[in-house]
């Protein structure tokens, strides 16, 4: 292997080991909202929270959902943003909950024009 290849894979590794830490949140301390704020945010949305901890910076709560399933969601805790969700599904899990309604396209939303109003048969 040339010294050029060997810098380039060293160069490759050290960018992949970058982004994997972009995963940590990295809000100041001081801009922290409660974690009471958190879990009433979440029970609002059915969920029942089993806890609430820091981890790599962000706060992590697990819980069950609505219907059961368990869940697992990292927060930012100065913005309360959801940044990750993991949910294992039980026997009568139902996806639906947590995907948002299809977003129609520009196409889609366009007024039909005056000319196709009015010429059903």
């Amino acid at each position: 292997m040339t010294m050029f290849h060997m810098l380039a894979a060293l160069a490759a590794l050290g960018a992949s080991c970058t982004a994997l830490a972009d995963n940590d949140c990295t809000d100041p301390i001081a801009d922290w909202k409660p974690r009471e704020v958190l879990r009433h945010q979440v029970e609002l949305r059915g969920w029942t929270v089993q806890r609430i901890k820091v981890d790599d910076g962000c706060y992590e709560v697990r819980g069950t959902d609505r219907l059961g399933n368990k869940v697992k969601a990292k927060y930012g805790p100065a913005t309360l943003r959801i940044r990750s969700l993991e949910i294992e599904f039980g026997e009568h899990g139902d996806a639906s909950d947590y995907l948002s309604p299809a977003r129609p396209s520009a196409e889609q939303i366009r007024e039909p024009s005056p000319h196709t109003q009015g010429n059903k048969q």
